[in-house]
Parts: structure tokens; C-alpha cells; sequence
């Protein structure tokens, strides 16, 4: 019997054809190997329309090489592409679109504000979501800082951190201003007068850009670092949603935000935990809540945007022990756990798609058979 095949779709970063998780595709294949599924890697730009054909990247175990082949469409598509500002996105788009019938193991969710706008419909989710806004206008901003003291300003369609903003009201009633530019680099905190916000997120193109105005969670450490948690739910060998992990993060100095690519480190979630919270009771039932939530809503969304296979849930946990949704990341890396010395937890966030795949592959055949033998 043949080998069921799955193709990694990707974009390249630049037009000299740099792949940003050659690593992870690699490892993957190796994976692949062992359970008898062939990996390759493709983008938009290896498909031939006329044809059918891609021109693929393989990666050979054995000599530790990369080399290309043409071949045929894969049995099943995992879709690993992220936004960019770039040519190269509207060439996925009119793959997607031209090839929608074809068998994919993840479909595109939409932006953060659809997203929480979605999950706030939903009675159980609601509770975990942060009070949030579409920004209009520099009045969504100070009406929200009426009620807190902290708002962050995200663009919607914004990844890494880039381009986030966080806004804290000062004794005096001057604003505080932190963040991150569209580049990631961390900006020059900022002091300015209410009347001044306006001109300042002006400046920054908040309106055209797209962003959400988001209430602000009090998570800095004893250290002044900013912590959160990044859980990662995905599809096992049966079809089930599973937690494969949990692992905490902790900012770099001066960051609003706990992200890898900018600067933080990783840390088990249990230390992470019993330093905030301290309480063996409460860190156990504080786990088993985030567990719970972060299935529930990979199912949720599943029902709204069709196939689905894997999310990371950005998770806040505050001093009261409340669990907060920060946002779902349909596209996650796996890094933070190799890098919090989870070893096994990175090896699974690795092997579950092909698992997922490998049943997903012999459901349809078994489906097919079954549709011949009725006719």
C-alpha cells in the first residue's frame, strides 16, 4: 500500500527563498519517516496551475540535504503560513481560493477582534475574555481608561508582538506609553497628557493599521517582568482534541509582552505558577480550568471555521487566580517548550499532526471504500 503524503504549506520570508521553520520541517520529515507518512514542503510559488504539479522541497534523513523534485499533489495539506505584507500573501490567497476543494488539515482563522468577537457570543467563554474594543477613534481609548488603569492596543492581524501598545494611567493622570514597533524593537517609554493620545496613535496609524483597544492584566513578577502562558491543544491519532502542553513565559526587560522573539524565556508552568500563586490547591485547579477551556474553544472554533488540527491559547492568570484569554494563535511554534526543558512535550507538539494526518488519511479511504462497495 502506498504512503499516505502530506505537503507543509509555507511562504517564503523573501524573495530569495528563505524558510523560516526549515528546523521544525525537518524534524517533521524525520518523524514522518518513522510513522510512514512522506513529508514535503511547498509554497505558492512552487505550484504549477496548468499542470498541477509542485515543484518541492524534500528533506533526505540520510544525508542531511535538502533537493527538489516535482510531484504530485499531496494526499493531505498542512497549512503553515502566516500573514505578511508581501506578494507573496496574495499569491497564497489565490492557491487557497484555486484549490479549496483539496484536503486540508487546518483551514485560516480570522483576525483578534473577529476571533473575540466570536468567542464572546459564547456564555462559557465569556468570563475569560478581556474587555475589549474595535478602535475608531482616540475616544474608544479613554473611554476604556475610565475603567482601568492599564489598556494594551493590538493590531488585529499582528504576530510577535509587533506593533503593540500598552497604556497606563499615572498618579499625577499623565499616561504612561510602552510597546513594541511594527519591527518589534522595544520604543522608548513615553509620558504624555490625555489631551496628547491622539495626535501619538496618529502618529502610529493605530486607525489604518486595524487595532483593538484591550483591557490591560496586571502580570508583572517581583521582578518587573511581565509572565504569561502559552497552551498548546491539538488533534491526536484518533481525532480528539488533546493538551499537549503548557509552559510559561517570561518578558524581557522593559517588554509589555512575554513573547520568545522578543527577548523572553521560557519556564515550566509549574514554577511559574507556585511563584505567583503559591497555593498547591489552587495551582491544581487553576490547571485543570486552563485545560478545559483551551479544549473547549479549539472545538468551538473547529464548528465556526471548519478543519482545524491545532491552537496555541495565549493565557493570563492574574493574582486572584483568574484565568484570562490574551488570543488563539492557529499557527504556534513549538519552541517554548524545548527551550523550558520539556523535551518530550516538544517532541509531541511535533508528532501529533502526522498522527492527526495519518487518521485523517485513513478515515477518508475507509469512507471511500465504503461509498464504492453501496453503489
Amino acid at each position: 500500500m502506498t504512503q499516505p503524503v502530506l505537503g507543509i504549506l509555507t511562504l517564503y520570508l523573501n524573495d530569495a527563498g528563505a524558510l523560516e521553520e526549515r528546523d521544525y520541517y525537518r524534524k517533521m520529515t524525520e518523524e514522518g519517516r518513522r510513522l510512514g507518512i512522506d513529508v514535503f514542503v511547498f509554497t505558492p510559488e512552487d505550484v504549477h496551475y496548468k499542470r498541477n504539479r509542485i515543484r518541492a522541497q524534500y528533506y533526505q534523513p540520510d544525508t542531511r540535504t535538502w533537493h527538489r523534485k516535482w510531484t504530485d499533489f499531496p494526499d493531505l495539506i498542512f497549512d503553515r503560513c502566516r500573514i505578511q505584507r508581501s506578494h507573496r500573501f496574495e499569491q497564497l490567497l489565490k492557491f487557497r481560493a484555486r484549490y479549496h476543494g483539496e484536503t486540508f488539515l487546518n483551514r485560516p482563522l480570522r483576525n483578534k477582534w473577529t476571533i473575540h468577537s466570536l468567542l464572546a457570543k459564547d456564555a462559557r467563554f465569556s468570563p475569560y475574555l478581556p474587555a475589549t474594543r474595535y478602535y475608531e477613534s482616540v475616544q474608544d481609548v479613554k473611554d476604556m481608561l475610565r475603567t482601568y488603569d492599564q489598556l494594551y492596543l493590538k493590531p488585529i492581524n499582528g504576530t510577535g508582538g509587533r506593533g503593540i501598545l500598552r497604556i497606563e494611567k499615572e498618579r499625577g493622570g499623565q499616561l504612561l506609553i510602552q510597546g513594541r514597533n511594527h519591527s518589534r524593537r522595544i520604543i522608548q517609554p513615553k509620558r504624555m497628557d490625555a489631551g496628547q493620545l491622539g495626535d501619538f496613535l496618529a502618529s502610529w496609524k493605530v486607525r489604518d493599521s486595524r487595532y483593538i483597544v484591550q483591557q490591560g492584566l496586571q502580570l508583572k513578577l517581583k521582578n518587573g517582568r511581565v509572565h504569561d502562558y502559552r497552551l498548546l491543544v491539538q488533534k491526536d491519532g484518533s481525532g480528539q482534541w488533546q493538551v499537549t502542553g503548557c509552559a510559561g513565559r517570561v518578558g524581557a526587560a522593559g517588554s509589555i509582552t512575554a513573547n520568545l522573539h522578543g527577548g523572553g524565556r521560557a519556564v515550566k508552568m509549574d514554577a511559574l505558577l507556585r511563584s505567583w500563586i503559591e497555593d498547591e490547591a489552587r495551582i491544581a485547579k487553576i490547571k485543570g480550568d486552563v485545560e478545559r477551556f483551551g479544549v473547549s474553544v479549539a472545538q468551538y472554533l473547529e464548528l465556526c471555521y471548519d478543519a482545524l488540527c491545532e491552537l496555541a491559547v495565549d493565557i493570563a492568570i492574574d493574582r486572584k487566580g483568574r484565568v484570562w484569554m490574551i488570543e488563539v494563535n492557529p499557527k504556534p511554534a513549538r519552541e517554548v517548550f524545548i527551550r523550558a526543558g520539556e523535551s518530550d512535550v516538544y517532541r509531541s507538539a511535533i508528532v501529533r499532526p502526522l498522527e492527526y494526518a495519518l487518521w485523517k488519511y485513513r478515515t477518508m479511504k475507509t469512507r471511500d471504500s465504503g461509498d464504492e462497495n453501496n453503489e
